[in-house]
């Protein structure tokens, strides 16, 4: 993706454009007539005439006065030009009155709704900019302040007490399990999130139960269409030897269970058997019995089935010790997670503090840049932006689209959702409005590119943008794309070539993300709630020290700040923004109840200096 910069500066006499009354020293982009650029206001005019006065006046002037004073104005020019660009850009986007979707390159867990959209006949939809005005003062001060320093802590954990936290998960004192019970074999569901939680849940039960773990299998989904399997993305050897002293792990069941029908026999245990959070008493109640009689579980979906409270301290380390220790992606992950991590460090050639845990022997690699800067320090955001239109459509929220945009996504609940639709039949449910000003609402792409302007990141900050496709395509990214041109995806780092590998393998593709989002100096979420941001900011936290900071936005706060956007100026909105994410970029010691994997500071998984 092509960036490109623009010079500014900042004037004592520039304007703060404050929402009654703008400044006459510097024009408005808006004062600029879009089809005719070289038309503008009298102030404008103004300004050269001042600038490029009579002759009389430029002959008093010293040459070097003189010189100092035409480029003043150049440099003015520039500073409107470059605001102007900005907004047509982002304000073309939202005239346009039929935008067809044009999607980014296939990234992680693609959804393929294009041909649905299509014999829909929903292959079109008006893109309307509700925060143009906010917008229009986020691209005035991004431009002001290329020259600025950024906000103290920006870049930091603003909790000082956290490098006290140190990974101790891998720590044993308990005795081998002999797995003499039988053998536990499960088929996780969902995308790569879901079955690494899935994983380690599995592992922690076949501890809990005395039994042998049979090596995970993935369950194929007609959303994913990945029919990645637990070795094309993970360390077989790797997975077993290390969990060897906790539990037994073989590659497939015995050859006398192998003919078994395990649905006739009992043996077949789906999510709809199994209750979300299952304490261990429903385990030792339920399904070690059949483990008795049958010799065998099969687990069928598992997602989300093993409470985070009570547990038993052991078994708990052994869930943190599974997904921060035994699950190394494979080889060829690694390497080209090295490769992206590298480019988007510039080639300086440094080690994070997570490179290691996440590319293992690549991580040596990438210190053999093709140069060396010394001191100076290439830093790069993550962002996962969680707009993808199952998240849209399941949120029941309105984006500004109107009656298309309603119809459309009703369309697409009918196809993935029909629980919900008839939901809506028969409950009255809380109105768009409402879900938006409780925080049950994903941040639109607008909103996202508001905030980390208001939070000080500057117009050169390099963002790596993880996810799926964006809902709305490359038009609803217009404004990002825009006040942040040096925004890259794997698919614009890496060669046709390098990532031909990973085609049509989402998972995989995923992994890649997770990759480059942990080893970011800030990873920012736009969902709290999704699980690759939760697994993403968990090993952030465990392997970190501390210094890893992650912005998790509270949405509800935000809606109460972003429902003032026709009448709040910018400095109020900057301040209101700051104050509202501060107090959520803490991560503190796990509380009861929550997952190990997101909130890895407890006794259980790290020890306490």
């Amino acid at each position: 993706m092509a960036s490109r910069t623009n010079s500014s500066s900042n004037f004592s006499e520039t304007s703060s454009y404050d929402d009654n009354e703008q400044s006459s020293s510097v024009p408005a982009p808006d004062r600029v007539d879009p089809q005719n650029p070289g038309h503008r206001n009298n102030s404008f005019n103004g300004l050269l005439g001042f600038t490029f006065g009579s002759k009389k006046m430029r002959k008093k002037k010293p040459f070097s006065q003189n010189i100092a004073t035409v480029g003043l104005a150049l440099f003015m020019i520039a500073f409107v030009l470059t605001n102007w660009w900005m907004l047509s850009r982002i304000q073309k986007s939202g005239r346009a009155p039929g935008v067809e979707f044009r999607f980014l390159k296939a990234n992680s867990s693609t959804l393929f709704i294009r041909e649905e959209l299509v014999r829909l006949g929903k292959a079109r939809k008006p893109q309307k900019t509700i925060y143009a005005r906010l917008l229009s003062k986020a691209a005035h001060a991004l431009a002001e302040g290329q020259n600025k320093p950024e906000p103290k802590d920006l870049w930091a954990e603003p909790y000082f007490v956290a490098s006290s936290w140190k990974p101790c998960a891998e720590q044993r004192d308990l005795r081998p399990s002999e797995g003499k019970n039988g053998y536990i074999m499960v088929t996780a569901n969902g995308g790569i999130n879901q079955q690494r939680v899935a994983v380690c849940n599995a592992v922690a039960v076949a501890r809990l139960l005395d039994a042998t773990l049979v090596l995970p299998k993935f369950l194929y989904s007609s959303v994913w269409r990945d029919v990645s399997q637990f070795g094309d993305i993970y360390q077989e050897e790797h997975f077993i030897d290390y969990l060897k002293p906790d539990i037994p792990i073989v590659r497939e069941l015995p050859q006398e269970l192998q003919s078994l029908d395990l649905e006739a026999i009992g043996s077949l245990v789906t999510d709809a058997d199994v209750v979300k959070e299952a304490k261990p008493s429903f385990y030792k109640k339920y399904i070690l019995p059949i483990l008795h009689k049958n010799r065998v579980v099969h687990f069928l979906g598992f997602g989300n089935r093993l409470a985070s409270d009570p547990l038993p301290f052991q078994v708990q380390r052994l869930r943190c010790r599974c997904n921060f220790h035994a699950l190394k992606f494979v080889p060829k992950i690694q390497e080209t997670g090295a490769l992206l991590i590298r480019r988007m460090r510039q080639n300086v050639t440094r080690l994070g503090p997570l490179d290691r845990h996440l590319v293992g022997p690549f991580s040596k690699s990438m210190m053999k840049g093709e140069r060396n800067r010394g001191g100076k320090v290439a830093r790069y955001l993550a962002l996962h932006l969680r707009f993808e239109i199952d998240m849209v459509a399941h949120s029941l929220c309105e984006y500004g689209g109107g009656d298309e945009e309603r119809n459309e996504l009703e369309a697409y609940r009918e196809i993935h959702f029909p629980a919900l639709v008839e939901l809506k039949k028969t409950t009255k449910l809380p109105s768009p409005a409402a879900l938006k000003a409780e925080g049950l609402c994903p941040l639109m792409p607008e909103e996202t590119v508001l905030m980390l302007a208001a939070l000080g990141f500057n117009r050169q900050t390099r963002i790596y943008l993880a996810g799926a496709h964006i809902y709305g395509g490359k038009s609803r990214l217009a404004s990002l794309t825009t006040l942040y041109p040096n925004l890259v995806t794997k698919e614009s780092l890496l060669s046709s070539a390098e990532i031909e590998p990973f085609k049509n393998f989402s998972s995989q593709l995923a992994a890649l993300d997770f990759i480059v989002c942990s080893a970011a100096d800030v990873f920012a979420m736009t969902d709290s709630g999704s699980q690759f941001s939760s697994l993403i900011s968990g090993f952030r936290v465990y392997y970190g020290g501390g210094k890893m900071a992650t912005i998790r936005p509270n949405k509800r706060r935000l809606a109460d700040i972003f429902v003032k956007n026709n009448t709040i100026d910018w400095r109020t909105f900057e301040q209101r923004v700051r104050k509202a994410v501060r107090q959520t970029k803490r991560v503190f010691s796990r509380p009861v109840g929550r997952s190990v994997y997101r909130y890895p500071r407890c006794k259980e998984c790290m020890c306490n200096t």
